[in-house]
């Protein structure tokens, strides 16, 4: 009786083990399967270290910005977007960047100040980074890998003006910005899918409104 007792009880403890080999498995396997986006990190304007893993599921829309940009009205468009779908999923991360001719250059506090007082931005602010170069973001290195540059467009006419003039200004600068995969000019647009199996780049020149039919596409 006793000998059967203790057979059981081994049998229990194996048991036991296997069922904690499969949890440990099932973890491992779920860690194994995100998409390497979501294992960067980034900081908020604020300096508090920020997980997109805390952005799995959402579409995300990633931007580099700044203050002093002809651009710069496309603040208007973003939040317009997000008014619009963060209800549905979509998040937007803003990036300042002062790489392209100086056209970022105030703190933190100065750009969110910025964002608010003129176009009510409500969408996340981070903090100032570099997109090209040997100090660029991590996350960026990764952005352009996965979607890289297309070239100038053969039309609208003023896209490709647009490229054609911003290319000029690399080659005169000698940066080498305007050959490969680099972010060409501040807003650039990178949306993401929610698994992150899909990166879509967009010029600087493409409008915030541009992307809607891509975004509805994601949110479904």
């Amino acid at each position: 009786m006793k000998r059967n007792i203790v057979i059981s009880l081994s049998l229990i403890g194996l048991l036991g083990a296997a069922c904690n080999n499969n949890r440990q498995n099932e973890t491992t396997k779920s860690a194994d399967d995100i998409a390497p986006i979501f294992t960067y990190k980034v900081a908020a304007d604020n300096g508090d270290s920020i997980s997109l893993a805390d952005y799995q599921d959402k579409v995300l829309l990633i931007v580099n910005v700044a203050s002093k940009c002809g651009l710069t009205p496309q603040y208007e468009g973003l939040e317009a977007l997000y008014e619009k779908y963060h209800g549905r999923g979509l998040e937007i991360l803003a990036f300042p960047c002062n790489q392209f001719h100086g056209q970022e250059p105030g703190s933190a506090d100065e750009i969110r100040s910025f964002c608010t007082l003129n176009y009510n931005v409500t969408f996340p602010l981070m903090a100032k980074i570099d997109v090209n170069g040997e100090n660029e973001s991590p996350l960026y290195t990764y952005l352009k890998q996965q979607a890289p540059y297309k070239g100038c467009p053969e039309e609208p006419e003023e896209y490709r003006n647009f490229c054609e003039a911003i290319n000029q200004i690399h080659q005169a600068d000698g940066n080498g910005w305007d050959q490969g995969d680099a972010i060409k000019w501040n807003f650039g647009k990178f949306l993401v899918s929610r698994d992150g199996s899909e990166i879509l780049r967009f010029e600087p020149f493409v409008s915030p409104s541009d992307l809607e039919a891509d975004i509805e596409r994601l949110l479904q």
